[in-house]
């Protein structure tokens, strides 16, 4: 089972609206989440992770739980509308035909095995928002131990283009998300590895290599939406892994003239 998908939605290096940063567009409803030809592959691997290292791709602080639990029967009742999950009682048979036990103590956990998205959930303290909990199965360069609980400013200081204007656009982006009109960005990042599951410390040394040296495009879909009972919001990431090979020619040597 492949954890390849066959094509991407969009070229992110290629569109205007979305090589903008912060690049948000607005969200249709419902569409936070996304099933895609490489769920299998994704899923078993996701599978595995929870499994063998649920401390390092699981977080939940106290203060996230209602949060968590909301979130929890958000979700359940989405993929209730894809006729390719099947419940039945306290479980759900995905679309690949493995079985799910639900288990609403650890909702997150539960969530994790049954979508193809990594899911945080951020709240506001002292007027900014804080990561207070999450499955984070696919970490593209950070690790959840070192992030959980910080601020956005704080998450992103290894981040070069995430300057303080940066950082306040994007806190007045997250105060404004209403629950009816959520938001979603597309971003893009070469690697040498097809190894979806990446976790690099802060202070390891950054990849500087030429985009044409990195064989693999890994681009991610960013949703944000507010939950309306706790008002925490929710980001999501559906990550889209690719040869760049199998990319269409005029998107793939557009990437490798970015690195020049």
């Amino acid at each position: 089972m492949s954890v390849f998908q066959d094509r991407l939605p969009h070229f992110p290096w290629m569109e205007p609206s979305l090589a903008r940063l912060p690049g948000v567009q607005p969200l249709l409803p419902g569409d936070y989440l996304r099933r895609d030809e490489a769920y299998a592959g994704q899923m078993a691997l996701r599978d595995g992770l929870i499994a063998q290292k649920r401390d390092v791709v699981h977080g939940l602080l106290p203060q996230a739980r209602a949060a968590a639990e909301e979130l929890y029967n958000l979700v359940l009742e989405r993929i209730s509308q894809d006729s390719d999950y099947r419940r039945f009682g306290d479980s759900v048979l995905r679309p690949d035909g493995v079985e799910v036990e639900l288990d609403r103590s650890n909702p997150l956990i539960s969530l994790g095995r049954l979508v193809q998205e990594d899911l945080c959930i951020l709240q506001t303290q002292d007027s900014e928002h804080h990561l207070t909990a999450a499955i984070l199965c696919f970490p593209a360069s950070w690790t959840l131990v070192q992030k959980l609980g910080r601020a956005m400013t704080s998450i992103h200081i290894p981040v070069d283009s995430y300057t303080p204007d940066m950082a306040a656009r994007v806190q007045r982006m997250f105060d404004a998300i209403r629950v009816e009109q959520g938001l979603w960005r597309m971003n893009y990042l070469t690697y040498a590895t097809d190894k979806l599951h990446h976790p690099r410390p802060e202070e390891a040394p950054r990849d500087r290599s030429k985009t044409i040296a990195k064989p693999f495009v890994r681009c991610e879909r960013q949703c944000l939406i507010r939950l309306p009972i706790s008002r925490a919001v929710v980001f999501t990431i559906h990550t889209y892994l690719m040869p760049m090979s199998a990319l269409p020619p005029d998107a793939r040597e557009s990437l490798e003239k970015i690195s020049h």
